[in-house]
């Protein structure tokens, strides 16, 4: 059941670099894309769902999905991803007190992701929650009030902070820990050779 007082925004506002240009979440992996794969998991978890990424909106129109650019020029990482996000669910989800954030090229990520960050958070009275796995912590696969949502803002616009755990480390932040079975669920598909990887890893499963 999606939590009603959770919006989410799907972080694919980057250059993909590494994967040669383009975006990577439309990358085919198996017969369909990483998108698809993500947004079968995802969109159970929230209420409502918005993709950030940048230039010609039109590519994503068969995914039915609104679509928020960075407001902050310059691609400037994925906290621009969360501030559009954050300030689309202020517009278009008035009631929602949270907003989860999801990378656009990891396939595998759990299914009970925002309930898992969701308890972390309240569990220990943190104003934020993020995620991680064999010790390594996941930012951009994070619970964000918001009430934070101008504070992100200034920090970014007046003291060019773009960097999740210098503005994070403001805050108290809680670490939702997931086990790694055959698959890390974060697990990202950078690299061609990480989608051979992700195909693999699909079709042991």
């Amino acid at each position: 059941m999606p939590n009603e007082k959770v919006a989410g925004v799907l972080l694919a506002g980057g250059q993909s670099r590494r994967m040669g240009g383009g975006d990577k979440c439309l990358r085919m992996l198996g017969t369909r894309t990483i998108l698809d794969h993500i947004l079968e998991r995802v969109r159970p978890q929230v209420s409502s769902l918005v993709l950030n990424a940048n230039g010609d909106p039109a590519r994503f129109d068969g995914f039915k999905l609104p679509v928020a650019q960075d407001s902050v020029e310059g691609f400037a990482g994925p906290l621009a991803g969360v501030l559009a996000g954050l300030d689309w669910a202020a517009e278009h989800a008035p009631d929602c007190e949270w907003l989860a954030s999801f990378a656009t090229d990891a396939p595998f990520q759990p299914p009970d992701l925002v309930e898992r960050l969701l308890e972390a958070m309240q569990s220990e009275g943190a104003d934020l929650a993020c995620a991680a796995s064999e010790g390594r912590h996941h930012p951009v696969f994070g619970l964000w009030p918001l009430r934070l949502r101008e504070d992100l803002r200034a920090a970014m616009i007046e003291e060019d902070i773009r960097k999740v755990d210098l503005w994070t480390a403001r805050h108290r932040l809680a670490v939702a820990a997931f086990d790694v079975a055959e698959i890390d669920p974060f697990f990202n598909a950078n690299r061609p050779d990480d989608l051979e990887t992700a195909a693999q890893l699909l079709a042991a499963q």
